[in-house]
């Protein structure tokens, strides 16, 4: 005699009652069950072989929005062509999109499809539309039409001669074509025999609970109750609880490293002056850094107050003029405290360190660092953002030395990245002295180059007020996440990929 419970008993016989099989959704609607439990059920109904699961792939098709919008009031190049053919056959873009109300995101895409299409033709040099005749009704619009007021439909149910229209839609951002798998259940011969049985067959268990409580003890209660046994091999319905980004995660953890080694955190405005962002970081004032494909300009208000500053300003202008008191020859111009006041968005976090190293707190030894967000007119790519994130390390003591920099740049390739080998090649930055790029291999990912680093040179520290050795490195942590977590393409960082992002785990 086969004991079940009541779900058990009540699903026995609903496929009894729907010919012996049906699929998970009637099994739900018809015992009033939700998913969990109707699967729960039918593994337990299968393990007494009194049913039997059947796993069915399908793929089906539906509408986005923008499909629902289609399918409703007709493709875009459709609507533009009808309002040409109703303006006597002729007419400018404007025009005909406004005589049809054409939403203005889809004006050009109609435009482009009805040359595509050769619905009609443009003349260019009086931008107007010419159609002679409206154009028979496409595939796409017939799949549309099909789609229209359904939720979904397997693909296999769509007419042959409308197939060839499932691609360009769903390139168009149309339809929306998902894999699913269609369960079912089918009682056996076992089952059957169980429900034709009756109670011969099937007891209804005692009631199960999930938990012992207070109440079950004390009154006996747990003398008559079953508890529950959980099978942990049966599929249930995904839970995706709410978590932190898996990159805002890592920098959670490469602050949390930072902080463990004895830094403290930097903190700045991301709107800065050109004074701290270049010029006290010793880049002269035509340095093509400074040039509009190097960096966002501020239009209003163009400039800003460093007259706070006006003896370091002083200083500074000094030893971009002449070298001051450095040792230095200066760069030999003329500076310009107008150019120093320029308004512009951060370029670099080294931005931070100057104000750090001119901060009355500043403390001598010690080590400060900061994750900051920065921005470049870079051309967007597989390894470049214009909008990007900088780890940004300073070392102040009396004897540091470019071995010190090369351990601290190694140490952090290899344990914030998982970088197998590192390697690093002299580089040049106006404002350290030795200057070195690090570069960092992953075995099944690559070389990839993190950033700079060097020593920052006198012209530098001193008209801060530094009289000690300043090392530093300004490192994309972007990038070092891309290798610890396997992203090959920078814009990858900030996808929108949920299922991405439910189950990407960094270790």
């Amino acid at each position: 005699m086969v004991e079940l419970r009541e779900n058990e008993i009540r699903i026995l016989a609903a496929l009894d009652k729907l010919n012996g099989e049906a699929s998970i959704e009637q099994l739900m609607a018809e015992c009033e069950l939700s998913d969990s439990a109707a699967m729960r059920s039918a593994l337990i109904l299968q393990e007494n072989n009194l049913a039997k699961i059947q796993a069915q792939p399908t793929t089906k098709i539906k509408l986005t929005s923008e499909g629902e919008i289609h399918a409703q009031n007709s493709l875009p190049e459709r609507r533009l062509v009808n309002a040409v053919i109703a303006l006597d056959g002729k007419a400018t873009l404007a025009d005909a999109a406004k005589k049809v109300g054409l939403e203005q995101q889809f004006i050009q895409i109609a435009l482009g499809w009805t040359q595509r299409k050769k619905w009609a033709i443009l003349d260019s040099k009086t931008g107007t539309l010419q159609v002679n005749s409206a154009p028979s009704e496409g595939s796409d619009e017939k799949l549309l039409s099909l789609l229209c007021g359904k939720e979904e439909i397997p693909i296999d149910k769509v007419p042959k001669e409308l197939q060839t229209a499932i691609d360009p839609l769903k390139k168009r951002k149309a339809i929306i074509v998902e894999e699913k798998t269609q369960h079912s259940l089918q009682i056996t011969k076992g089952g059957k025999k169980a429900i034709e049985g009756g109670a011969a067959d099937l007891t209804v268990s005692k009631k199960e609970v999930t938990q012992l409580t207070p109440e079950l003890i004390i009154k006996g209660g747990w003398r008559n109750v079953r508890f529950q046994k959980y099978n942990i091999q049966a599929p249930v319905a995904n839970v995706w609880p709410g978590k932190k980004h898996p990159y805002l995660n890592f920098l959670d953890e490469v602050r949390a490293k930072l902080v463990t080694l004895g830094f403290k955190e930097m903190s700045g405005t991301v709107v800065e002056t050109s004074f701290f962002n270049f010029d006290a970081l010793y880049t002269p004032q035509d340095h093509p850094a400074r040039e509009l494909d190097g960096i966002y300009y501020i239009k209003e208000p163009q400039y800003g107050d460093i007259n706070k500053y006006a003896d370091t300003v002083k200083r500074v202008k000094e030893t971009h003029e002449n070298g001051d008191k450095t040792g230095s020859k200066g760069w030999g111009y003329k500076y310009s405290e107008e150019e120093a006041r320029r308004l512009i968005l951060r370029g670099h976090g080294t931005c931070l360190s100057a104000r750090t190293l001119l901060s009355k707190n500043l403390e001598v030894p010690s080590r400060y660092f900061s994750i900051a967000r920065v921005y470049r007119p870079e051309v967007v790519d597989r390894t470049h953002l214009s909008e990007f994130n900088q780890v940004e390390g300073i070392v102040i003591d009396e004897k540091l030395n470019l071995r010190d920099l090369l351990g601290v740049l190694g140490k952090f390739a290899k344990e914030i990245a998982g970088a197998d080998k590192i390697r690093f090649k002299p580089d040049y930055f106006p404002f350290t002295e030795p200057s070195v790029e690090l570069s960092a291999y992953k075995e099944g990912y690559g070389w990839v180059e993190f950033g700079g680093s060097g020593i920052f040179r006198p012209e530098v520290t001193q008209p801060l007020g530094v009289s000690v050795p300043v090392i530093a490195w300004g490192l994309g942590v972007d990038r070092l996440f891309m290798m610890r977590a396997g992203v090959k393409d920078i814009r990858g960082i900030f996808s929108q990929d949920l299922d991405w992002l439910r189950r990407k785990q960094v270790t």
